[in-house]
């Protein structure tokens, strides 16, 4: 029982974490702390299902790295957005 519980809580913060992103949401900064949010729920799920099968965490480490990376890229667009228009809402960007 108690195993089952370690499967399905990454899978139900996983689920949450998209249903806040598909969400229609006004500011960048609340879509991208929800990206991070999902990409911690899946180095959670990886985490276990590495220590399950008794592999190395070296794939884990590349892992976090990656998320890092994604969300330094995505703070210095939210600064760059903020210092064009102003804000950080979507409705003011033109897409055109």
């Amino acid at each position: 029982m108690l195993m089952i519980l370690y499967w399905i809580l990454p899978f139900i913060l996983f689920l949450m974490g998209i249903f806040v992103f598909v969400s229609n949401r006004k500011h960048l900064l609340s879509m991208l702390l929800c990206l991070e949010f999902i990409m911690l729920n899946l180095f959670l799920f990886l985490f276990m299902y590495l220590s399950l099968m008794d592999y190395s965490m070296y794939f884990s480490m590349i892992f976090l790295i990656f998320c890092v990376c994604e969300g330094a890229l995505g703070l210095s667009i939210l600064v760059s957005l903020i210092r064009t228009h102003g804000n950080d809402y979507f409705q003011s960007l033109n897409l055109l």
